[in-house]
C-alpha cells in the first residue's frame, strides 16, 4: 500500500468521522423510536445520549401496532421505525407512512453485503430504498423434550399434546402451517385467489387443531413461562426465546423445523412525517459499530446485520445456534414483501380461527 493511498483511506475515515459528527451534532433535541422489546438497551441509550446529547424516547410496539399507529398519523410521532423487512412494500404502497433512505447519510459499508441486498430486494419502491437491516432470527419450535418428541409444526397437532401447545394468532402461524402442508404460501403472493384458497385450508387445520392449544400468546413472556412450568410442552417460537429457556434448562430446546424456519429481518425504516431525522441517521451510524451492535445482539438474543459484529458475540448463543442450525440457514424460508391485500385475507382466517369452538 502506497503512503498516497493511506493518506486518503486515513482521509476519508476522517471524513466519515466528521460527517457522522457533524449530523449527531445538527441533530440534538429527542430521538424517537417505535420499535420491539430489547432493541434499544438501556446502557447502549445512555451511551449514545452520552456521545451526541441526543435524548432517546423507546416506544414498544409489534408489525402490526407499528404500521397502524404510523397510518392513523400518516407517519408521524415517531423520527425512527423498525418494521420487519417484509412490512414495508404494502404499506408503503398503500399509506405512503415512510421515506426513503438518504444512503449518503449512512456509513454503509458497516452492514453485511448478503443482508442489504436481502433488504434492497424487498424495500426498493420505485428505485429508492425504504429500509436497511438491523437484527435477523428465525421462528421455528421450541420442545421440552423430556414431555415430548417433534420435528414439524404439525406436530403441535398430536393426539398426546392436547392442550399442551400454543401458537400465535398471527401471520407466521398461518405461513408456517402452510409450509407443513407441503405448500409455498409465498409463491402465491401475486395469485390472490389461490392464496385465499391456501388461506382457508390451513384456517381449517388450526381449527381442527385448537384442543391442542392452551392459549394463544400474545407476548413473549407469557410464552416462556408457559414453557418454564411446565404448563406447555411445545410451541412455535422465536429463536431467541427457545435459546434461553435451554440457558435454563437444556432439555428445552429450539429446533428448525422439518419444513423449514421461518426467517425474519428487522429493519430501520423513517417515518414519513418524522420531526428528527438527523437524529435518526446519527442512531442508525452509531448503532452500526461493531461493539455497539454485538451489544444490542446481546440484549435481543439474536445476531446483528453489522459487519463484524458476530466475532463479538456471545459464545453461547453461537453454540447454540450451531446446535440449532446444523446446516447453517440453508433451509430456512426468508419472508418476501407481502403485496398490498394479502393481510386483509389473513386477517380473517384468523378471526375464523379465534371465534371456532
Amino acid at each position: 500500500m502506497t503512503r498516497w493511498s493511506v493518506a486518503l483511506r486515513a482521509a476519508l475515515w476522517a471524513g466519515l468521522l466528521s460527517c457522522g459528527a457533524s449530523i449527531a451534532n445538527a441533530a440534538g433535541g429527542t430521538l424517537r423510536i417505535i420499535t420491539w422489546a430489547d432493541y434499544v438497551p438501556a446502557d447502549v441509550a445512555a451511551q449514545f445520549t452520552k456521545e451526541t446529547g441526543i435524548k432517546v424516547e423507546v416506544a414498544l410496539s409489534n408489525n402490526e401496532e407499528l404500521i397502524s399507529k404510523l397510518r392513523a398519523t400518516r407517519g408521524a410521532g415517531f423520527d425512527l421505525a423498525q418494521p420487519s423487512q417484509d412490512r414495508i412494500l404494502g404499506p408503503q404502497q398503500e399509506f405512503g407512512i415512510y421515506k426513503p433512505i438518504d444512503l449518503a447519510k449512512v456509513q454503509v459499508d458497516r452492514i453485511q453485503p448478503d443482508l442489504l441486498a436481502t433488504v434492497r430486494r424487498n424495500a426498493t419502491i420505485g428505485g429508492r430504498l425504504y429500509a436497511l437491516p438491523y437484527v435477523w432470527g428465525a421462528e421455528g419450535l421450541v420442545v421440552n423434550t423430556k414431555r415430548t418428541q417433534i420435528n414439524d409444526y404439525l406436530d403441535l397437532c398430536h393426539a398426546d399434546l392436547r392442550s399442551r401447545t400454543s401458537v400465535r394468532l398471527r401471520r407466521p402461524t398461518l405461513m408456517a402451517f402452510a409450509f407443513a402442508m407441503d405448500k409455498d404460501p409465498f409463491a402465491l403472493y401475486g395469485d390472490t385467489k389461490a392464496y385465499t384458497a391456501l388461506m382457508e385450508q390451513v384456517g381449517a387445520r388450526l381449527i381442527a387443531c385448537k384442543a391442542n392449544f392452551r392459549f394463544f400468546f400474545d407476548n413473549r413472556d407469557q410464552l416462556l413461562n408457559g414453557m418454564r412450568s411446565g404448563e406447555l410442552h411445545a410451541a412455535m417460537m422465536w429463536d431467541s426465546g427457545g435459546w434461553r429457556l435451554n440457558r435454563e434448562n437444556p432439555d428445552i430446546k429450539f429446533i428448525a423445523p422439518k419444513s423449514g424456519a421461518l426467517g425474519w429481518l428487522d429493519t430501520y425504516a423513517l417515518p414519513a412525517r418524522g420531526k428528527n431525522e438527523a437524529a435518526a441517521y446519527a442512531w442508525i451510524n452509531f448503532t452500526l459499530r461493531p461493539e455497539i451492535a454485538a451489544r444490542i445482539a446481546k440484549a435481543i438474543g439474536n445476531f446483528s446485520a453489522a459487519k463484524g459484529a458476530d466475532q463479538l458475540t456471545d459464545p453461547v448463543l453461537r453454540a447454540q445456534f450451531a446446535a440449532s442450525f446444523p446446516e447453517g440457514f440453508k433451509s430456512v424460508r426468508w419472508y418476501p414483501a407481502i403485496p398490498p391485500g394479502l393481510e386483509e385475507i389473513e386477517g380473517r382466517i384468523l378471526d375464523r380461527v379465534k371465534a371456532a369452538k
